[in-house]
């Protein structure tokens, strides 16, 4: 895990760096847990409370968004993108590859398109290295 860790920060400094305003990056498998992260803050917090805050809360918006997506007819039932636009700031959570998510916090200021294609190019390039492979519950030999 360290070793994948690792090798997405150029992806997540990237997305942060083309984005003015971007607070936070996390990506994360379907079922909350992060699988990389990046604060912007300056000082940067490193705060993982932060990271597993968001993790946990986007596993939950990821099966509303499931559960509301399913009242489409004719469409797969998959949520691709929420965007939540809050006093200070926008949130958004983007379907980022098979059991991974792409979950962002900006400021206020953050270019709300600029964001959107950001991420929809970094996932069109690079969905398949954020893919989470489903958790086994038979013990590793």
């Amino acid at each position: 895990m360290t070793q994948r860790r690792l090798n997405m920060d150029w992806m997540l400094k990237d997305l942060a760096a083309g984005v003015p305003q971007t607070r936070h990056v996390v990506v994360l498998s379907s079922d909350g847990l992060s699988i990389a992260e990046l604060s912007t803050s300056e000082p940067p917090d490193g705060d993982t409370d932060t990271t597993d805050r968001l993790a946990a809360a986007c596993a939950g918006l990821q099966s509303l968004a499931s559960a509301i997506a399913a009242e489409f007819p004719h469409g797969d039932g998959r949520m691709r993108l929420v965007v939540i636009e809050i006093d200070g700031g926008f949130f958004y959570l983007m379907a980022a590859g098979q059991g991974a998510y792409l979950a962002v916090l900006a400021d206020e200021g953050v270019d709300a398109g600029l964001m959107g294609q950001r991420m929809r190019d970094l996932v069109a390039r690079i969905g398949e290295h954020l893919s989470s492979a489903p958790r086994s519950s038979e013990p590793a030999l």
